[in-house]
């Protein structure tokens, strides 16, 4: 094992260790992109890595700038139309996991990447909008949402709900129609949330190496319920490591 990694290291190698070999991602750009491609290279070589802009398969050899970087289509099994992505695949259930970002989340795991500022016409922020998130959020068989935790990005509530979580809690999935299983895990760059079976609500699980409890509950904008049993995380391992440092040093010499 090596101590000498950073939060965000931590919190990427975490992510990637929550996919399954053989299973099929959506996969967002940014952090959840360089977390699928690392469980690609170390313990799940068979991920079906699945973009956006309708690249199934993709291998990558470099962590892509955009979902249009021309290494998602020519390392891909197959390359179809964004609309057959969206109505013969993710819509009908086919994905298994659905990895994303957010601006801020809420206890219920509801994303927001709109508008900062709860005024969509006159916003203090804009940001860069939805894009496929909400359709991940609603149709995979689950989510994890990896994002670094703070009192800015986990708020009570979201100034805009890009992307459905839980809505206001137990039984709002169902009536709103959503077929998938929702915001499953949440991974923070001090530990693992994840949504309590009854309540709904992100309750405190796993912390990273480290971390203490306190501090999770400093960087979160609600009373934060906490598991009975709260497990410390494996740090990476000198491979995982290894193989991240590498991904990250291709976004320098990408063209």
């Amino acid at each position: 094992m090596s101590a000498d990694y950073s939060a965000d290291e931590m919190m990427t190698v975490a992510a990637a260790r929550q996919l399954r070999d053989g299973t099929a991602c959506f996969v967002g750009i940014g952090l959840p992109s360089t977390a699928a491609n690392l469980a690609r290279v170390t313990h799940a070589p068979n991920l079906v890595l699945i973009y956006e802009s309708g690249c199934l398969g993709a291998k990558p050899d470099r962590l892509p700038l955009s979902i249009g970087d021309g290494v998602l289509a020519d390392t891909a099994d197959a390359v179809v139309s964004v609309p057959e992505v969206f109505n013969y695949w993710l819509q009908p259930g086919r994905i298994d996991v659905g990895f994303l970002g957010a601006a801020q989340l809420d206890k219920y795991g509801n994303i927001n990447t709109t508008v900062i500022g709860g005024d969509y016409t006159d916003p203090k922020v804009r940001l860069p909008g939805a894009g496929g998130a909400p359709e991940i959020a609603a149709s995979c068989g689950e989510v994890v949402v990896i994002v670094r935790q703070s009192l800015r990005t986990f708020i009570d509530r979201v100034d805009f709900v890009t992307s459905v979580g839980y809505g206001s809690g137990p039984g709002d999935r169902e009536r709103l129609g959503l077929r998938g299983g929702g915001p499953k895990t949440v991974i923070t760059d001090l530990g693992v949330l994840t949504a309590d079976p009854v309540t709904c609500e992100l309750t405190l699980t796993r912390l990273h190496p480290g971390v203490t409890v306190d501090q999770v509950r400093a960087a979160t904008g609600w009373p934060l319920a906490v598991a009975d049993e709260v497990s410390t995380g494996e740090p990476p391992t000198t491979d995982e490591l290894t193989v991240l440092r590498a991904l990250e040093a291709t976004k320098k010499t990408a063209h």
